[in-house]
């Protein structure tokens, strides 16, 4: 169901967090522990391991969420702790690290704890909370891509340290889908229309499952999508299970103008057609089917006949999982689908090159400008380039941070216009 599969980065994870705590400040304090200040010596991956597990349970007791950032450091969000609490919780980490300089008392921060820790009331201090979240995202990416460009030079690879997904753990995994609460997991991510410097106008809201966070929750030392096979039966229970909440919401958000990412097989199910049921009169046109590229090109029969199905019941058809590669393959005609939802590759962001650009943008054209969804748009360079191409609708996390910049504008403009108009 809108899989998201891509490994996402802590940091990520964190900037996401903090974006989604915009409406629900209340009570919430965070704490950024500055581990990677520490002397070497002092912050070997066993070191860091023993801090987690120490404020593991502290958190989780007060409805809290950590988060290992990729340069040693740690950052946890509780609600409902006081001041004192998350003091004495900060002290038992810098006790454990007491050998190191940096957790002597520092003259110039009375009361505070000094370069070792910043502590954030994040009701009061959204702003500077969130600042660090993207200012932690932003110098991670520039690490990675860092890392990406050393290791093309000198022919390394990084290597996934996970284990593969097991057959028997697919069987418990399948057990704990059926009876959990999967709304922690449940993601909206919105396409939008970007037309030249203007602000991104939404269209519809992809509704999907995080295989990153649920993963994290469930198995964080496993690697659901390693293995192809088991991870495509993952997804199948997946689309059932979150097809079964749709069809039962009360959200009235998700009653038009959202796409629904599906396996071929889980359309032909009977939990699609509950959903398809409980749909409002009228509905339907203004929602999307996304199929996958890979179930298209690995069983056409399959497809076509899933595709006409829903076709037929009135949803809109997007063609998901394409790469650039695949562009000369499509042809929507013949395909019978109204979108198609390109991935953004190295090639558009900064440094691409100029001719392979010029080739994918004659195949944008032959497929129709208008029809194409540039996905996973992950910095401004991407969406201009995009652009340049003719393409004029995106989705991806840079879309996602300036709709949270441009939400909490307008939300502090319609405070300050209230103020204004009391006064």
């Amino acid at each position: 169901m809108g899989r998201s599969t891509t490994v996402a980065s802590q940091e990520y994870l964190l900037l996401d967090y903090a974006q989604r705590l915009d409406r629900h400040r209340e009570g919430r304090r965070g704490v950024h522990v500055h581990l990677s200040r520490l002397k070497p010596q002092n912050r070997r991956d066993h070191h860091i391991r023993i801090a987690v597990n120490t404020v593991e349970d502290f958190v989780a007791a007060f409805e809290g969420q950590i988060f290992q950032l990729g340069n040693a450091d740690i950052v946890f969000v509780t609600r409902g702790a006081n001041l004192q609490q998350l003091d004495d919780m900060v002290m038992r980490l810098r006790y454990l690290f007491s050998e190191d300089p940096l957790t002597l008392a520092d003259p110039d921060d009375v009361g505070g704890h000094g370069k070792f820790a910043t502590l954030y009331n994040i009701e009061g201090q959204y702003k500077k909370f969130i600042d660090m979240a993207e200012r932690v995202f932003e110098d991670e990416r520039t690490r990675q891509k860092r890392l990406a460009q050393m290791a093309a030079e000198t022919g390394d690879t990084v290597e996934d340290s996970r284990r593969p997904l097991k057959p028997q753990q697919l069987g418990r995994l399948e057990e704990f889908l059926e009876r959990a609460d999967l709304s922690s997991v449940l993601r909206r991510q919105a396409v939008c229309a970007v037309s030249g410097d203007s602000d991104p106008k939404p269209i519809f809201n992809e509704v999907f499952i995080s295989i990153v966070d649920l993963a994290k929750t469930v198995l964080p030392d496993v690697n659901l999508g390693a293995n192809r096979w088991l991870f495509q039966h993952l997804t199948s229970v997946l689309d059932r299970r979150v097809l079964k909440m749709l069809a039962r919401a009360e959200d009235s958000t998700l009653s038009s103008s959202f796409s629904i990412n599906v396996n071929v097989q889980t359309v032909l199910a009977p939990e699609f057609l509950e959903f398809d049921a409980s749909l409002r009169m009228g509905s339907r046109g203004t929602l999307v089917v996304e199929l996958q590229v890979i179930d298209m090109l690995s069983d056409f029969a399959s497809y076509h006949f899933a595709r006409e199905f829903v076709k037929e019941k009135g949803y809109r058809i997007c063609l998901d999982g394409v790469q650039a590669e695949l562009l000369p393959l499509i042809n929507r005609s013949h395909m019978g689908i109204d979108l198609v939802k390109l991935s953004c590759s190295a090639v558009f962001d900064d440094g691409g090159s100029s001719e392979r650009r010029a080739e994918i943008a004659e195949e944008i054209d032959r497929i129709g400008k208008g029809r194409i969804i540039l996905a996973r748009c992950d910095n401004e360079a991407m969406v201009r380039t995009g652009q340049e191409m003719g393409i004029t609708m995106f989705q991806g996390r840079y879309l996602d941070s300036v709709l949270q910049q441009l939400s909490r504008v307008r939300g502090y403009q319609a405070v300050r216009a209230q103020g204004l108009s009391s006064s």
